[in-house]
């Protein structure tokens, strides 16, 4: 077991080291979840959704309906620009 330390700062805002979100796969703008299990321990992990109720709030509303074509576009286009990513970041 390895113990990472970080200091609070005054607003509230802690840096998580390097090595954590590497070791979590968390990026910029991702959302982070704090458990507090029932022993009292506190958990830092990704969060996962479990059902589509979870979902609500999550995501912004739409201004206009999409298709089911432009959905499936634009999640093709998501999941490429993901892929080149990992690939340059491995470069």
């Amino acid at each position: 077991m390895r113990e990472f330390v970080s200091t609070i700062a005054s607003k509230g805002r802690v840096t998580i080291p390097a090595e954590i979100r590497n070791h979590l796969g968390i990026k910029t703008h991702n959302k982070i979840a704090f458990v507090i299990n029932e022993d009292g321990n506190v958990q830092l992990k990704v969060p996962r959704y479990p059902d589509i109720d979870s979902l609500v709030g999550v995501a912004r509303s739409l201004s206009e309906p999409l298709s089911w074509k432009e959905m499936r576009r634009i999640a093709y286009e998501d999941r490429f620009s993901a892929s080149y990513e990992a690939e340059s970041s491995t470069s």
